[in-house]
């Protein structure tokens, strides 16, 4: 339980009590204060109100935020690449295959399980302290909340889009310069499990540089200004340049002309889609200091590319 006290300021006169919390205690979900008010863990005064109360001004608030289990999933022993912690966030390198949260089909074996494996407070949190994901065949960085605190501030971030997000893709195609794809995604007319591009979908905005050429495919540099599902996979597809090996958006597999064997061999036993997030920054969520971490290209991606420069340059 961490108990919080603070004074009510005088030009907050007037205020309903939720919107004075609200202003107070910013780094807690308006939803979550609301819970607590209606549960007697705030008290004015010494005395317990009802959220739409109006407060004078100059009061004493005390919140007694206790920690409650949300999180029924169990524990598993899963190994974790932590590449950051402290004792509000933890920051990982999610290799391409573990599935990031439960959901049907995968209600074991996730991220989500090994993070209550390694710090068991997580259950109090939302998904763990998850508060953003990558497909389970996408590798790289991933930030995890640790406080309810952090949790609000690093949603709040990711709404601001004030998180700074870099991939690194392999596409298929050569592409001859770069460039930014504005187009809403939404989810497909007839498919569900598959997003496209269309008019009512929803705000989405990818930046993308070449990197390295090859005669028939580009590795690119991926900035995202907003995080929908899919979305990089989505994009570079819509512009006729999808991500090599991926089987949802890519479209029927072809081995490219006069193959050389070896990238032959990396082509076939290459089963995801070439994309990694390489790059991660953020506002500190107690700090308010800017970090950024930088995570390599997984071996997998660093072999096809090894094989595209020797057989397609």
């Amino acid at each position: 339980m961490t108990k919080l006290i603070a004074e009510v300021p005088l030009e907050m006169a007037g205020m309903r009590l939720d919107q004075v919390l609200a202003e107070l205690f910013a780094d807690y979900s308006r939803s979550k204060l609301q819970t607590w008010v209606k549960s007697g863990r705030v008290e004015v005064n010494g005395l317990v109100l009802k959220p739409k109360d109006k407060l004078d001004g100059g009061e004493t608030v005390t919140l007694d935020a206790e920690a409650e289990v949300v999180i029924t999933s169990e524990a598993e022993d899963i190994p974790l690449d932590i590449v950051f912690e402290d004792e509000s966030l933890l920051i990982v390198n999610k290799p391409a295959g573990l599935v990031v949260h439960p959901a049907v089909g995968n209600w074991n074996g996730t991220l989500l399980n090994a993070l209550l494996n390694h710090d068991a407070n997580l259950e109090t949190l939302p998904r763990a302290g998850i508060v953003h994901r990558i497909d389970k065949e996408t590798s790289g960085l991933l930030m995890i909340a640790k406080t309810l605190q952090a949790h609000n501030s690093l949603t709040q971030q990711l709404q601001d889009r004030s998180i700074h997000r870099e991939y690194l893709a392999i596409t298929r195609g050569r592409m001859t310069s770069g460039g930014t794809v504005d187009e809403p995604i939404g989810r497909h007319p007839t498919d569900r499990k598959r997003y496209v591009v269309r008019e009512s979908g929803k705000f989405a905005v990818t930046h993308y540089r070449v990197v390295q050429r090859f005669i028939r495919h580009t590795l690119v540099q991926v900035k995202l200004e907003t995080g929908r599902t899919h979305q990089i996979r989505v994009h570079m597809a819509h512009i006729r340049y999808p991500l090599l090996g991926d089987q949802v958006y890519g479209g029927r597999f072809q081995m490219p002309p006069a193959c050389g064997e070896a990238l032959e061999k990396e082509l076939r036993s290459f089963k995801r889609q070439a994309l990694h997030a390489a790059k991660l920054g953020l506002q500190h969520p107690v700090t308010d200091e800017y970090y950024e971490w930088e995570q390599a290209m997984p071996d997998d991606m660093m072999r096809l590319l090894e094989a595209l420069d020797g057989n397609e340059q």
